[in-house]
């Protein structure tokens, strides 16, 4: 069987003197300008947020910032912790990659809060304004990581769109021993055939996501309907994809049955399901 070759392209997009731009940095600054593109455009037309256009800078810089402090905070804390206990100041060290969607998730809420607080409005009036623009962002994300050749999926031999990835090599390596019959292909391609898990993230994540949420908000609902239905879909989807997804080297799988991803995402489908509940009550 003949496997497609995933070109990686080098992690660094462009370099003026000191300065470097990655291409999983340039994914959120493109996720920024949607998101603030969008966001002030519904704010111009609609008759029931009366907020300005300084009213949304504010909260998507907050929200930015809470996406990369607690995206930090809850990879290190779930999925690096033993390591990061040695090392402390590898915290600060976030170019080297590391990232946790369900610890950004936690940072947004803080932020989205926050600016409640300060507008004196309820907290599920802006996180419904705010979702249908994060799973622009969120496919962006997953093809940054399909650009850097990162976080590939599970080994697949039997389906004609597995992908190698060169980085995957020592990992390869590590089970050939359990698997020898394995072994002619890693000596042919240099790398074992995988699921491209990041083209599914970016599929259910991002645009199904982004389809089925923006489709929704068409039609009037409770207010709070928007998050719960959020939360719930991404659950589902993200439990769907760490089917196919390679667990972290570190961890594995948690009582060889599920990814600490599959664990992650249970809590956000059942509060999810209550905010539903509640909303239409």
């Amino acid at each position: 069987m003949q496997y497609i070759y995933s070109h990686v392209c080098n992690p660094v997009m462009l370099t003026i003197g000191p300065i470097s731009l990655h291409w999983y940095g340039m994914m959120y600054g493109l996720g920024f300008l949607y998101a603030m593109w969008s966001l002030s455009y519904r704010i111009r037309y609609s008759n029931n947020i009366l907020w300005t256009h300084k009213d949304v800078e504010y909260l998507l810089y907050l929200c930015f910032f809470g996406v990369l402090l607690g995206g930090r905070i809850g990879y290190v804390l779930c999925y690096q912790w033993s390591f990061f206990a040695q090392n402390l100041l590898w915290i600060f060290k976030i170019w080297e990659g590391g990232m946790s969607f369900h610890g950004g998730l936690v940072g947004v809420i803080i932020s989205i809060k926050w600016f409640s607080i300060k507008k004196h409005q309820s907290f599920f009036q802006i996180s419904d304004f705010v979702i249908p623009v994060v799973p622009f962002g969120l496919g962006l994300g997953r093809l940054g990581n399909f650009i850097n050749g990162e976080l590939w999926g599970r080994i697949a031999i039997d389906i004609p769109w597995a992908m190698l990835f060169p980085n995957s090599a020592y990992q390869d390596l590590l089970i050939l021993p359990d698997h020898p019959t394995w072994q002619p292909l890693f000596n042919y391609y240099g790398s074992l055939p995988r699921h491209p898990s990041q083209l599914y993230e970016m599929f259910l994540e991002g645009i199904m996501l982004f389809i089925i949420i923006n489709k929704f908000i068409r039609i009037p609902h409770p207010v709070g309907s928007v998050s719960g239905l959020f939360l719930v879909c991404y659950g589902v989807f993200r439990i769907t994809a760490e089917f196919f997804r390679q667990p972290d080297s570190h961890l594995g799988l948690i009582n060889d049955m599920v990814t600490m991803g599959q664990i992650l995402s249970c809590p956000m489908i059942i509060f999810g399901t209550i905010i539903l509940y509640l909303s239409y009550r």
